[in-house]
């Protein structure tokens, strides 16, 4: 390789690096934010299930490593290292190995994902109260959805006729984020009173929510954003392979070892 290819392919790595601790940084930060978000669907998930929690922490260090594998390639690319060099390529090789496995096990385990979910939500729906300041956070975390994707229940309505507090009000009460009404007067969160009379009972059939559950709005979402999903693992392994090319391509062309190119601290 000449010397011209190899200052462009030197050059290349440092800006693909560059891009991967930028990456990095960004899955470091979203790893953060499932744990501190308080009001999405987030939220209920990772309150509720030990599984989400522990998805997060690896994300927080799978970023921190991404971003220390990116400074390692810009000081390996800038200064020619091979050690440096061959460890960056052997640690993007296991990612990406990683990343593989971890994708198919996502989807060889897409059922027992969807039970957790449904028994987590189902959960949540019975034990609802509004007086319950221990579990505020998460209560408001479930109507923030069923007001954004108008929903009401996992699979339908009929999910809140095993809710405590409802069936101590003979279901004259309802859910206020599931209401159907646009006025404005109908609050975001707790339960609202029907208007009958005194000392009725009523189903959920009599309330003025909506009757489809956010589990078909959640899968509505995944089917609908499922190109960008893709679109953007792809992305990511794309840019790794390169990232392997570039960083062997370079390491086999370095003939002599110079560590006196090594920044001194």
């Amino acid at each position: 390789m000449g010397s011209g290819c190899l200052k462009v392919t030197k050059y290349f790595l440092f800006l693909f690096n560059l891009l991967f601790l930028i990456l990095g940084a960004v899955i470091l930060g979203f790893g953060i934010w499932i744990l501190a978000d308080k009001t999405s669907f987030i939220a209920v998930l990772q309150t509720s299930s030990p599984s989400l929690k522990t998805g997060a922490y690896i994300l927080i260090g799978v970023g921190a490593v991404t971003m220390l594998m990116g400074f390692l390639g810009c000081l390996g690319a800038v200064n020619e290292i091979r050690c440096l060099l061959g460890l960056y390529f052997t640690c993007l090789l296991v990612i990406l190995i990683t990343q593989v496995a971890a994708g198919l096990i996502i989807y060889f385990q897409k059922e027992t994902l969807k039970e957790e979910l449904s028994r987590i939500v189902g959960r949540l729906i019975e034990t609802y109260d509004p007086l319950n300041e221990e579990e505020k956070n998460l209560q408001d975390a479930w109507d923030y959805v069923q007001r954004q994707i108008a929903c009401c229940g996992w699979v339908g309505a009929e999910d809140w006729e095993n809710n405590a507090v409802l069936i101590n009000k003979s279901m004259t009460m309802y859910p206020c984020s599931c209401s159907n009404s646009s006025e404005d007067s109908v609050a975001d969160s707790g339960f609202c009173n029907l208007d009958i009379p005194l000392n009725s009972t009523a189903a959920f059939a009599d309330w003025p929510v909506h009757q489809q559950g956010c589990m078909d709005g959640v899968q509505k979402w995944l089917k609908d954003n499922l190109g960008i999903i893709l679109g953007v693992c792809t992305g990511v392994a794309v840019i790794e392979l390169l990232g392997m090319i570039l960083s062997i391509a370079l390491c086999k062309n370095i003939h002599s070892e110079d560590y006196t190119k090594v920044p001194k601290s």
